[in-house]
Formats: structure tokens, sequence, C-alpha cells
């Protein structure tokens, strides 16, 4: 069993910058891929960010590529999701999801472990 809690989200304006931790419980957190969603209301869930176990590859959506950085640190059972040059858009509940296996995938369903979410505002 794995238990995700997210911290970071908040109020920004445009333009801003925010940066989310989400800090894994046991011991397999460096054998899972690591996901981080967002939803925004009345929207799909859609994946922002991916990365393998190691670090070596990253995943992002073309809506956030060069705006948004995933990193991990597997000494602290900790992943980040930088997120740069905020956009209205951007305003969302964000979540930080895992998943055994070993290839970077955007399907939610494919996350068998989620954290409880952080709101993400960003103002015009």
């Amino acid at each position: 069993q794995v238990q995700l809690v997210e911290s970071g989200g908040g109020l920004v304006q445009a333009g801003g910058s925010l940066k989310l931790s989400c800090v894994a419980s046991g011991r397999t957190f460096r054998s899972n891929v690591m996901g981080w969603f967002r939803q925004a209301s009345g929207k799909e869930r859609e994946c922002v960010a991916a990365i393998t176990q190691s670090g070596g590859t990253s995943y992002y959506p073309n809506s956030v590529k060069g705006r948004f950085t995933i990193s991990r640190d597997n000494a602290k059972n900790t992943v980040y999701l930088q997120m740069d040059s905020l956009k209205p858009e951007d305003t969302a509940v964000y979540y930080c999801a895992a998943r055994t296996g070993t290839y970077v995938v955007t399907s939610a369903t494919s996350y068998a472990y989620w954290g409880q979410g952080t709101q993400v505002t960003v103002s015009s």
C-alpha cells in the first residue's frame, strides 16, 4: 500500500510559479512510476507530468511543456512538480499518483495510488 500526500498548492497570479510536493509512505517509492494529474471543474483528469523510477525519463503534454518540470528524490520518497509561467487555464486540483511498472503512461486508470489533491488557482 502506498499513501501519497500533496502540498504546495495555492493562489498565484498569472506568470507566477508554484512548486508542488508529494510525499509517499512505504518502501516501494523507488519502484513506482510517479505522475502528476490535474482536474479542472467540469473537465476530465489529465496527466501533466510523469517520471520513471530513476528519473531518467519524463513526459509532459504540449500544454505544459517548457513550463512544468517533474523531479523526484528517492531518498526522501518525494516527487515534485515545479510550475512556472502559470496561466489561468492551469487552475485545477492537482493530484499525485503512483503506479507499478516500468513505463511512463498517461492514463489515469493505470495509476493505482492517488493523493487527496491540492488546489492551484491562477488569477489573471
